[in-house]
């Protein structure tokens, strides 16, 4: 497959982009100019409003990741904007197939009591920036004619791909308070890979 990737310097778009690198896919990687991003890409120094670099990017792709995130706890807008232009892209060029990483502190159906009444309140006046981020960037692909499907997980680590995660459909999944990086990414190239769950929320969580 031609799989684009933005956010390919961050710490999960690396993971992505090394993953699709050794399933032996075509990798474009969209990252900020001067970031470090792996090997065995072809890489893209696209701004959000450099429309020709994003559809020269995307053109022909099968499938596009948005693995963006904000840095810090600061007001951001880098989900919003670069899905925003990328959906753009993507419809210039003709490309459906985008699956976007988003958060599992946004409210949904399948927390338990604790998490909805205790915990979710304290991360999301924490983390209140990048998570509105994060909403506003899902109303926009859901308001897409794209074939879309938006990945919650929880906290996010840095350990060994395990293969053992769990994902549900449209809900988030209990007692589901980490997972790593490496099995995040894989779902998120099974997701690309197997064109299923289009116009769903997909959790996954230890």
């Amino acid at each position: 497959m031609r799989i684009v990737v933005l956010g390919a310097s961050g710490r999960t778009g690396r993971e992505v982009v090394t993953q699709a690198v050794a399933e032996g896919h075509e990798v474009v990687a969209v990252a900020r100019a001067g970031s470090d991003v792996p090997v065995g890409a072809t890489v893209v120094r696209a701004r959000f409003d450099d429309a020709a670099a994003l559809d020269e990017a995307v053109r022909g792709a099968d499938a596009v990741i948005s693995a963006l995130g904000g840095r810090g706890r600061g007001p951001t807008t880098v989900c919003t904007d670069g899905v925003s232009a990328v959906l753009a892209a993507m419809e210039r060029t003709h490309v459906r197939r985008l699956v976007v990483v988003s958060a599992s502190g946004l409210p949904g159906d399948g927390d338990d009591r604790a998490v909805r009444w205790l915990v979710k309140p304290i991360l999301q006046r924490v983390f209140r920036h990048p998570y509105a981020d994060m909403a506003r960037m899902e109303e926009i692909v859901r308001a897409s004619d794209r074939d879309w499907t938006i990945v919650r997980p929880p906290q996010l680590t840095d350990g060994p791909r395990t293969g053992r995660y769990r994902r549900a459909l449209d809900r988030h999944l209990p007692r589901g308070h980490r997972v790593a990086r490496a099995d995040l990414a894989a779902e998120l190239l099974r997701l690309a890979r197997e064109g299923d769950a289009v116009g769903h929320l997909v959790a996954v969580a230890d």
